[in-house]
């Protein structure tokens, strides 16, 4: 975590982003974020940010259903499961 001032630019207030964070997301000269306040605090986010975590959350559910292919209960149901589970 870094901490910045808050600074005037034109009737605006800036905040500048520190090199090494921007390097450390590939956060561009010119890039579109979005901003807005949550609960009193300032949350900033790329406007990539929520398709590159639905594409990995895709990526992961693939992921999942494939190793569920090779994967049985058993014979069980998750009903069975569930009341084998309650008996321990």
């Amino acid at each position: 975590m870094s901490e910045v001032i808050v600074g005037k630019w034109g009737k605006n207030l800036a905040i500048r982003v520190p090199i090494e964070i921007a390097r450390g997301l590939g956060l561009s000269d010119g890039e579109a974020v979005e901003i807005a306040a949550v609960d009193g605090d300032i949350h900033i986010r790329r406007h990539g940010a929520k398709a590159e975590a639905r594409r990995k959350a895709e990526i992961a559910a693939e992921e999942i259903m494939a190793n569920a292919q090779h994967r049985t209960l058993g014979g069980l149901s998750i009903r069975e499961l569930r009341e084998e589970g309650r008996r321990w």
